[in-house]
């Protein structure tokens, strides 16, 4: 199958009303996990982006006060799951609004297998329209387009979120007051849109979406950092496939 990664920037089971969680906000979470598959005891495996991502691509486990990301010399050692994919003959792609060099993200990325990389330079300044790049719609459109136009499968596609992340500037929504979740309804409102749009496509039948939060943010506020609550996540896998 085509595999699909959506790694969601800081969302928290506490977003999903189906997880006891506030309404309103991340609703087609809610629905895409009870549409497919919902992980409903799951931990994060740090507190910041540059673990988070290390853990999902590669497994490793986060340190407190070191990110294995910034080591090439370490990160091109490790075993990832999409360097084995494009071994099978995936093609590789990610995605992200922000700068790809931020944290070494892109050496990173490289040593994962990643010839490909989408990131803030590619868009237009028009779409520039946060403090780190594109927001998460622009990013979903050019994931979007790229499935639609080169139909090439097997592929493997990441896509990384920012929007949920502060300071939670978004553009043209105003669905809640509070800054933050408002952040959060607008990233769910533009994975809900791709995922939307997806379904129209002929590779939608033999895709597997998986979305995952890289870490919990910045909500609930205020939560002990030694509760299990402050790394419980959402992991959700749907698709055709």
């Amino acid at each position: 199958p085509n595999v699909i990664v959506v790694i969601l920037e800081s969302f928290s089971c506490k977003l999903m009303q189906t997880m006891g969680g506030v309404p309103n906000v991340a609703v087609n979470m809610d629905k895409f996990g009870q549409e497919g598959i919902l992980f409903t005891n799951f931990m994060a495996n740090s507190f910041r982006t540059d673990r988070g991502v290390a853990a999902i691509l590669a497994a490793y486990p986060a340190q407190p006060t070191t990110s294995i990301m910034k080591y090439p010399r370490k990160t091109e050692q490790l075993p990832m799951f999409p360097k084995v994919m494009k071994t099978a003959g995936y093609d590789l792609k990610y995605y992200y609004g922000g700068d790809a060099d931020f944290t070494n993200m892109r050496s990173f990325l490289v040593n994962a297998g990643f010839v490909n990389i989408v990131s803030d330079k590619d868009f237009p300044l028009s779409e520039r329209l946060s403090k780190w790049g594109a927001p998460d719609g622009p990013v979903f459109n050019r994931a979007y387009a790229d499935i639609k136009n080169n139909p090439k499968q097997p592929f493997l596609k990441i896509v990384q979120t920012s929007s949920s992340h502060e300071p939670y500037d978004v553009p043209n929504f105003y669905r809640l007051k509070d800054k933050r979740l408002n952040a959060f309804a607008y990233a769910d409102s533009c994975l809900g849109a791709f995922v939307n749009k997806l379904r129209t496509l002929p590779a939608w039948k033999n895709t597997l979406i998986v979305l995952v939060p890289d870490h919990l943010g910045v909500y609930p506020p205020d939560i002990d950092n030694y509760s299990f609550e402050r790394y419980h996540i959402p992991l959700i896998m749907l698709g055709g496939a």
